[in-house]
């Protein structure tokens, strides 16, 4: 189904089950081997907690997602926002974390990606550098799984020919293949040439309400990064209403770059490798009441 799907987007595309490489090599440095082992996806608060105002109140535990999604000790991978609370700013977050179980402590490998105050460029850390916790604030989509090898997905997709990105290819694929039928997936890849389009928020929220697209991007601000960079999306077919977001993607790299994918922005030379797994079972956790459509690419 993906083979067909990307190649209607890129000019080379291999997809093939392999054997998950070990995960806590480079260029990857996560705290788990594999994404294999009851996967499971949770989206937790979402984008109405942040505008068109912030409800800095919401602040989540990835331990107690882990028990939250029937799974502590989860290895958990994706895209969310930094608490502001233990930040003190509103920041990107990476989250890569080995969640605590009865027999050991958490391993947070995630990152924060911010807007560096000295240059208004990047600055992207380790969170266990500066925080001990793991926490995360106002919305976050997670993939997780017991952290084991086993078979996953492997994409190659080169050189892209149409006008999707890279994560919303492979759900486009997955919703027009499945139709009716919601069809999860989690995992990582990585852009290994090229570019991308990536934003990081401000670190202060708007004061002024944000109530259309233009307003958050005219908030957001926007670099073009470059590759490598090590990608962690969470994807769903289509929303069987609960108010999900269906794709989110963000990344990290070794060279102090980082943040929420957006678009490659040199397709004739970029290459995607990734490596994906399908989830058993989709959470959602502290659903919105009140909700909107505004900022959800």
């Amino acid at each position: 189904v993906l083979q067909k799907g990307l190649k209607e987007n890129f000019a080379d595309v291999q997809v093939s089950v392999v054997d998950c490489p070990d995960l806590t090599k480079e260029p990857f440095n996560f705290p788990a081997k594999g994404i294999c082992g009851k996967p499971r996806i949770a989206d937790v608060g979402g984008v109405p907690y942040l505008i068109p105002t912030v409800q800095k109140e919401k602040v989540y535990d990835l331990n107690t997602v882990a028990k939250d999604i029937e799974l502590p000790g989860a290895f958990i991978l994706g895209a969310g926002a930094a608490s502001s609370k233990v930040l003190g700013i509103n920041a990107e977050f990476i989250p890569i974390v080995q969640t605590k179980s009865e027999k050991k402590p958490a391993v947070n490998g995630s990152y924060i990606a911010q807007i560096n105050p000295a240059d208004k460029g990047c600055l992207l850390e380790k969170y266990s550098s500066k925080y001990t916790d793991c926490e995360f604030g106002l919305l976050a989509n997670l993939y997780a799984s017991e952290g084991q090898p086993g078979k996953v997905i492997e994409v190659k997709a080169n050189g892209r020919t149409g006008e999707l990105n890279f994560v919303t290819c492979l759900r486009q694929t997955l919703e027009k293949h499945y139709g009716e039928k919601p069809v999860g997936m989690g995992g990582t890849f990585i852009i290994q040439k090229g570019k991308a389009k990536i934003h990081i928020m401000p670190p202060e929220f708007s004061a002024c309400p944000l109530n259309t697209d233009e307003d958050v991007n005219n908030w957001l601000k926007f670099f073009e990064m470059k590759a490598p960079l090590i990608c962690q999306p969470v994807i769903v077919s289509r929303d069987p209403g609960f108010d999900l977001r269906v794709e989110h993607t963000h990344c990290f790299s070794h060279h102090g770059e980082g943040g929420h994918y957006h678009q490659d922005t040199s397709p004739d030379s970029v290459q995607y490798l990734g490596y994906f797994q399908p989830a058993e079972l989709l959470f959602r956790i502290d659903r919105p009441q009140e909700t909107h459509l505004v900022g959800r690419d």
